[in-house]
């Protein structure tokens, strides 16, 4: 997977939009105000659990290609490698879990048109 079809992955949920406020070269992704995907050149940092001990079995599974990402990761945020152990599928799917994890925690009335939760 590169940056790119991560990108686009991302970009085909419901209210999801790109927006680059650190003015690096990959964007973030949300919906609404809220981050659900870091594009990174070799990795996306999604949401991967409510909290920190659902998210480290992501660090358990792949202990190469997955990492707690710095300042969130309290949170459950991990950092998931491109290209490695953790295939295209399941990187998908780990994003798609982030994408529910936030919007999931949006007021009804921020939640975007076609999300069904």
């Amino acid at each position: 997977m590169t940056p790119e079809e991560m990108l686009e992955h991302c970009l085909a949920k419901p209210g999801a939009w790109p927006d680059n406020p650190w003015d690096h070269e990959h964007p973030v992704v949300k919906v609404h105000d809220k981050i659900f995907a870091f594009i990174g050149g070799d990795r996306v940092g999604v949401k991967s659990g409510p909290n920190r001990e659902v998210a480290d079995e992501w660090l358990d599974r792949y202990p190469d290609e997955a990492s707690v990402m710095a300042y969130i990761g309290r949170s459950g945020w991990n950092n998931l490698a491109f290209g490695g152990a953790i295939d295209d599928d399941e990187l998908c799917e780990a994003v798609d879990e982030s994408y529910r994890l936030v919007v999931g925690k949006l007021a009804r009335k921020h939640r975007p048109p076609g999300w069904d939760g």
